[in-house]
């Protein structure tokens, strides 16, 4: 799974990678977690590609409440096509999910210990998302992301049974607007454990409450 990641890379470094239109202030973030809104990148009805600010955690349009989106924070690649909270949006709202790092931990003794793990040469990249949009009685609409996992490379299977779906830039126009079967084949061609990294930093990512540089330096 997924449950913390980072983004600091400077927003015209994203520009650069996602070609979205908008010029944010974007405020480096180095332990976003679940419930808090982040950057994702989406066509609008324009046909080009928009950045926008998403809580983090899926609700389904047809959700009664919004606390399923707690539990919806991950969808598996295999099964997107299926689930019933998530096909819908695998069939018309995809998303790159900017970052630049991920975290996972590590049974180690009787602690987990955590692991960022972040290209080599510390450039941003997109995780595959959906998101939706979730209109509650009486209240504003909510919008909404999910990051896809996969089973682990060889680089994270040692820490890690899943991970994020990262997806290489050459396939990023066919997962934010190709047909089902062109996105499927672009979850699987996954950046390659060559170009990244796994380090041990501190537990404080442990807690949200910990948003600051010490998070992503090494243990």
């Amino acid at each position: 799974m997924c449950g913390r990641y980072s983004l600091t890379t400077p927003v015209e470094g994203l520009r650069r990678l996602f070609d979205f239109a908008e010029r944010p202030n974007l405020a480096p973030r180095y332990n976003i977690a679940p419930s808090q809104e982040a950057p994702v990148v989406r066509l609008g009805p324009d046909g080009q590609r928009h950045l926008a600010a998403l809580r983090w955690g899926l609700i389904p349009s047809w959700a009664k409440e919004g606390a399923i989106g707690n539990r919806l924070i991950n969808a598996r690649a295999e099964t997107l096509a299926e689930k019933p909270s998530f096909r819908a949006a695998f069939r018309a709202r995809r998303c790159l999910v900017a970052a630049d790092g991920f975290y996972e931990w590590r049974q180690e003794g009787e602690a987990k210990q955590p692991y960022r793990i972040a290209r080599r040469d510390g450039g941003p990249f997109a995780l595959a998302g959906l998101w939706e949009r979730w209109a509650p009685a009486g209240a504003e609409p909510i919008e909404s992301f999910t990051i896809v996992t996969s089973d682990a490379s060889a680089l994270l299977r040692p820490i890690h049974e899943r991970m994020p779906v990262l997806l290489w830039p050459e396939d990023h126009a066919a997962w934010l607007g190709g047909d089902t079967d062109q996105a499927k084949a672009a979850l699987g061609r996954l950046l390659p454990d060559a170009l990244l990294e796994a380090y041990p930093v501190s537990r404080r990512v442990n807690s949200p409450r910990h948003d600051d540089p010490a998070c992503i330096e090494r243990a």
